[in-house]
């Protein structure tokens, strides 16, 4: 699935959410389940639209020969996520540089994604090099109608052969067309787990772990934790297996999601449209 579809659904599914509201009594438990389903929703959001700023950054790394890892003058091929932004680099030697990805007010990439904005991003060494620092942070950055903020801190933790970095995020911020937002901080570990050894990004393969919270415009809180690894292939536009666990203040709200990530929060609420009744989902409750 495209990020575009992804965002199809996740608008499609907060309608759904609007249309069970008005159907729903006043019980406690209905709304926490709600609670939980939207906070899985953002989660999946926040994950992947993280993931591709990420693509955007990789790319050019690798076209720019920033990115290490690989014998000097070797072939890099790159996949081309964006064919109409501007970016610019300083100093052209030495570390640290600064990276500045300007997508201007409209630039839309070969699967249809709109993005306008910045991303900006300061690196301490090649991204591949031990020990190496990257900071990313956004100037007025919207991907189709949602706009992200925040702090991306990535720490290459690596040990020669494999490759692993640490993320950590905060003050995040995702808004929605419409004008729905939510925050959302963490750590998660990244290992990549194939590509290793080929001068391609398009076979890399990454396994990321570890926990997030998300906050919802009402302060409402998750805590969702990677119970088995999520896995985001450089080829496909969206993290496209793992799995969460969504957790609230009661050990009623504590949700096991299996995912065919990311539209498994967008099925589980097409289900609660259906039914209408917050029992048809005790069978997905840890109690």
């Amino acid at each position: 699935m495209k990020i575009k579809q992804l965002l199809f659904a996740f608008a499609m599914l907060s309608l759904a959410i609007g249309f069970n509201s008005c159907k729903k009594n006043n019980e406690t438990i209905s709304e926490e389940f709600e609670n939980t389903f939207e906070a899985s929703g953002n989660q999946a959001v926040s994950d992947n639209l993280t993931e591709d700023a990420n693509d955007m950054f990789l790319q050019v790394a690798d076209e720019n020969n920033i990115a290490g890892g690989f014998t000097a003058g070797g072939p890099v091929i790159v996949n081309d996520f964006i064919p109409c932004a501007t970016v610019t680099i300083t100093p052209l030697s030495g570390f640290p540089k600064t990276i500045i990805i300007d997508f201007g007010t409209s630039c839309t990439d070969n699967n249809g994604n709109v993005r306008s904005g910045k991303i900006n991003i300061t690196l301490s060494d090649s991204v591949r090099k031990n020990g190496s620092v990257a900071v990313m942070t956004f100037t007025n950055y919207f991907i189709n109608g949602f706009k992200i903020e925040g702090t991306n801190t990535w720490t290459n933790t690596s040990i020669a052969p494999g490759r692993s970095w640490t993320r950590r995020t905060e003050n995040g911020k995702i808004t929605a067309p419409g004008g729905r937002w939510w925050t959302h901080y963490g750590l998660r570990t990244v290992v990549q787990t194939a590509g290793v050894a080929t001068p391609i990004r398009i076979d890399d393969i990454f396994s990321i772990t570890g926990t997030h919270t998300v906050v919802n415009s009402s302060n409402i809180q998750r805590d969702i934790t990677v119970l088995e690894a999520l896995i985001k292939k450089t080829a496909c536009a969206n993290i496209d297996n793992g799995k969460l666990k969504v957790q609230g203040q009661t050990i009623m709200q504590l949700l096991i999601l299996a995912m065919a990530h990311p539209v498994i929060t967008w099925l589980l609420y097409q289900l609660m449209a259906e039914h209408h009744v917050p029992s048809h989902y005790a069978k997905f409750f840890k109690v």
